[in-house]
């Protein structure tokens, strides 16, 4: 029964809701499980991907804001091992707005995996991290637009010149360009030698389909690389020869559009998806770029012919490297309004029932499911103490039988000679058996005492002496049985109990949500787990009792069919020995008295 008690705490331990290994620093107070979906579910992702920056979209319907500084300067990421401190920059943090928009860096993502990050938070005295870079060395320029004028946030400091009008972007702030170009002018980082490797990127939302508006211009000495829009339809043209893309891009809505180029060949994406491609080695440049339109034409040459782009953009990134395509579909993934690459969990607090899941679920378990709770406790612990007593009790009787049936063996036709022995009171205390032969033999000695001749016991005298046995082995079978009804209760009324505790919870739940009018998932979720606890704690009652409750009823079951063995040896015994009309009375002298204790 105690492995069988140890085997059920075990499994409770595993059962209860999993965390991380560890609660990361005890400074924080909550955290928020994150996960990289890769899976068919998620993302779909059959490629793993390197260095990532991953944006993380925080806003009323994944995150409550409640409990984290008003800047986001207590935020820290933290990898499945809880040990791993990630870099991370904030765009934008609007705890009044509910809304923030945080770059992640993520060393590696693997591919059809379910990745899990931590976002810890709620520490008072945490100052903001300085200098973490989010973004790998190889962006020689990236402008998320989330200030009043254009910033680099790459580590090169490429200011990008222009008017710029901030707008609602898909990431936060884009910029809106009404037909004046922007420029980015020449540096070193910026260089591109001849067949060498690079990426464009951006979102963009066309507003006017008119003419071919450029999105990217790169001039010098004759050689030129263009990327644009030809009535809609995206292009790239190094040295006039051209490739447009087999679709066109949606009027008035936010699409990814990325240019690579590696290896004497160019490749056009929409959406992460190729859609154009053009044998051309890229030419070596080494001055300014056009942003959104041309370059300004030297005096005396002939206008462009191109017009500037008439729309929005986000997130625009230059790359000294080629980015792989999964990288671009993840970002188009990653960062629509619409995420399929992340996923967002519970938030869980730091608690003194525990870190993890398990604290969270038990800081939601409302007041009246722990009144249930606390009753179902009261009858675990009565319940186990039952099962325990009684299997202590159980195992010295069996000992004490055990004990007895070896002297029993030795009595031959001396029924009464262990009768008076003190050790053996002593030793035999716990044995059922012991008892039953001491009220058949105190029996016999009662009559002789009264004058009966017990040298030849009568039939009712044998059965009236079965019945005073019997007596005794129903009282033992009594004690053997109490207690046991309340472990009855227990696998009959802990499930029942549990549920009604759950039901309770269940319409609290439902109460508040009708109450406040929020239907999210997250907000009914913890109320929901909650009150299936009772259920659970109801379960954890009544499997233990059943199982204690059967294998206490086998072994009195046991016990008892040892007793009722006895009985029957007994007065076989004293029926053989001492019944009437035996051949040993015949031959015995008249008047001779035979005491059963003495051979004849």
């Amino acid at each position: 029964m105690q492995r069988l008690i140890l085997t059920l705490l075990l499994c409770l331990g595993f059962a209860l809701p999993g965390s991380a290994s560890a609660w990361w620093q005890d400074d924080w107070m909550y955290r928020k499980q994150i996960a990289v979906d890769t899976t068919p579910q998620g993302a779909s992702l059959t490629q793993a991907l390197g260095r990532t920056a991953l944006l993380v979209r925080l806003h009323t319907g994944n995150f409550t804001f409640d409990g984290v500084n008003e800047t986001g300067a207590d935020i820290r990421f933290v990898s499945a091992d809880d040990k791993t401190v990630l870099n991370h920059h904030i765009e934008q943090f609007d705890p009044l707005m509910g809304m923030a928009l945080i770059w992640v860096d993520v060393p590696r993502i693997e591919a059809g995996q379910r990745q899990d990050l931590w976002m810890y938070y709620g520490n008072p005295k945490a100052q903001a991290p300085a200098g973490q870079p989010s973004f790998d060395a190889d962006y020689t320029a990236l402008y998320h637009f989330d200030g009043a004028a254009p910033r680099d946030a790459s580590p090169y400091a490429n200011q990008l010149q222009g008017p710029a009008v901030g707008v609602d972007g898909v990431i936060g702030r884009g910029i809106q360009l009404g037909g004046q170009p922007l420029q980015l002018p020449a540096s070193a980082s910026l260089q591109w030698p001849a067949g060498g490797a690079f990426t464009f990127s951006t979102w963009l939302r066309q507003d006017q389909a008119v003419g071919e508006q450029l999105l990217l211009a790169r001039r010098e000495a004759g050689q030129s690389l263009l990327l644009g829009l030809a009535q809609g339809v995206p292009f790239i043209e190094v040295d006039g020869q051209r490739s447009a893309a087999n679709q066109a891009v949606v009027g008035g809505q936010w699409q990814h559009l990325a240019l690579v180029g590696e290896g004497g060949n160019l490749t056009l994406l929409l959406e992460g998806q190729p859609v154009a491609r053009l044998a051309a080695s890229l030419p070596a440049f080494t001055g300014a770029l056009g942003i959104a339109g041309d370059l300004p034409v030297a005096e005396g040459q002939a206008p462009s012919q191109y017009v500037p782009f008439v729309g929005a953009l986000d997130e625009l990134r230059l790359s000294r490297v080629a980015r792989s395509q999964a990288s671009l579909q993840a970002d188009v993934l990653a960062q629509g309004a619409e995420s399929r690459l992340v996923a967002y969990g519970v938030d869980e607090e730091q608690s003194g029932f525990g870190f993890g899941s398990l604290g969270f679920l038990l800081k939601a378990v409302p007041v009246d499911a722990w009144v249930i709770i606390a009753v179902l406790v009261l009858m675990m612990v009565q319940s186990w103490v039952i099962m325990l007593r009684k299997q202590r009790t159980l195992n010295r009787v069996t000992a004490a039988n055990a004990e007895f049936r070896e002297h029993f063996a030795t009595v031959g036709t001396r029924l009464e000679q262990f009768a008076d022995d003190r050790g053996l009171h002593d030793a035999l205390g716990n044995s059922p058996l012991w008892r039953l032969y001491l009220v058949a033999v105190q029996e016999i000695r009662t009559r002789r005492a009264q004058g009966a001749d017990t040298s030849a016991v009568s039939a009712a005298t044998i059965e009236a002496i079965r019945c005073s046995m019997d007596g005794v082995r129903t009282r033992e079978n009594q004690a053997l049985s109490s207690k046991l009804s309340t472990l009855s209760n227990a696998i009959a009324g802990g499930p029942y109990i549990g549920l009604l505790g759950t039901v309770l919870g269940i319409m609290v739940v439902f109460l508040g949500t009708a109450m406040a009018g929020d239907v999210n998932i997250n907000a009914i979720a913890p109320g929901m787990a909650a009150a299936l606890l009772a259920t659970a704690m109801g379960l954890f009652v009544a499997i233990p009792a059943l199982f204690g409750y059967n294998r206490l009823t086998t072994r009195n079951r046991e016990v008892s069919a040892d007793m009722r063995v006895f009985v029957d040896e007994f007065i076989t015994r004293l029926a053989e020995l001492h019944g009437e009309g035996q051949a040993g009375e015949a031959a015995r002298p008249a008047g001779r008295t035979v005491n059963p204790s003495v051979p004849a």
